[in-house]
């Protein structure tokens, strides 16, 4: 299959590179720039790609701009600038900001889009690696629903739903919400994981019944290897990455009212892995932070 419509893809980390080989896979012409060039080119060598030299250059190439990078800072100095996205965008273009950020900087990034007569479009995801190489992500979008429709086959390659939740902003907010759960249910398993192999019950045995029960979401089912074989099992989301989910999920509850009891304790704890060297591990060493017993928590002043 071959497709007309010619993608830039800014960030090739894990999420991005699997992006681009699905994408490649799919027939659509890709572009690559990271900020690391090393990275890009490794990225395009294997699934055929063009390295472009600057976030600018990837933009003017494209019709559709898919950004996927690590944090809301990172993603402010690729859109800025003479060399970055807003750069080389043209009217008609479409972006999709598949990065987890702070609804605030949706709308900073919709102003410069917008002024170059393209479209932002925050289309964040739900799902691993492995679901992206399957196209079985969930996209939450937020912005114009007829740009959406626009863009339809590469988020179609990417996803099996695409939910449109509302104005431009939606889309962030609703990944927020979404991975208070993840993070929440990563902490609930490794406290019950631990509890049982404290009771004398061995660890795959435990996580079997934990994956049968009700408590069985496909993030349970997909982070088996990683629980039980934590020093084997690669790194796909890092402690730290959890520690900057949970201040922007935080910041936008105070910001709009909610009450997260559960997640300001969560926070607590996954700074306190954090702090303990376990930052650059996966989110499921948090497993291992437990079995360590880690430092007291002290009570919020």
């Amino acid at each position: 299959m071959t497709t007309t419509m010619r993608l830039a893809v800014i960030g090739t980390g894990r999420m991005g590179g699997a992006m681009v080989r699905r994408l490649r896979r799919a027939g659509f012409e890709v572009t690559v720039h990271n900020r690391s060039r090393d990275k890009a080119e490794a990225v395009a060598a294997g699934a055929g790609a063009t390295v472009a030299a600057t976030a600018r250059e990837a933009a003017a190439s494209a019709d559709v701009v898919l950004v996927s990078l690590a944090d809301d800072a990172a993603v402010g100095a690729a859109y800025g600038g003479g060399d970055g996205i807003a750069a080389g965008l043209r009217p008609g273009n479409v972006v999709l900001e598949t990065s987890t950020l702070a609804p605030e900087t949706v709308a900073v990034l919709h102003a410069l889009v917008d002024k170059q007569g393209a479209t932002l479009l925050d289309t964040p995801v739900s799902g691993s690696v492995s679901f992206v190489e399957q196209g079985r992500l969930t996209v939450l979008a937020g912005g114009s629903g007829e740009a959406l429709e626009r863009v339809r086959p590469v988020l179609d390659t990417l996803g099996e739903r695409v939910f449109h939740v509302g104005d431009s902003g939606a889309g962030a907010a609703m990944k927020l919400a979404v991975n208070a759960v993840v993070h929440g249910l990563n902490q609930a398993l490794s406290e019950a994981l631990v509890l049982a192999e404290r009771a004398g019950i061995p660890r795959e045995s435990a996580y079997e019944v934990l994956a049968a029960s009700a408590v069985a979401a496909p993030f349970v089912r997909y982070k088996r290897d990683a629980y039980l074989h934590p020093d084997e099992a690669p790194v796909t989301f890092t402690l730290e990455l959890v520690v900057k989910d949970l201040d922007l999920i935080l910041n936008l509850a105070e910001r709009v009212g909610a009450s997260m009891q559960q997640a300001r304790l969560h926070r607590r704890l996954v700074h306190a892995a954090a702090e303990g060297g376990f930052g650059g591990r996966d989110l499921s060493a948090m497993a291992e932070f437990l079995r360590a017993g880690g430092p007291e928590i002290p009570e919020p002043c």
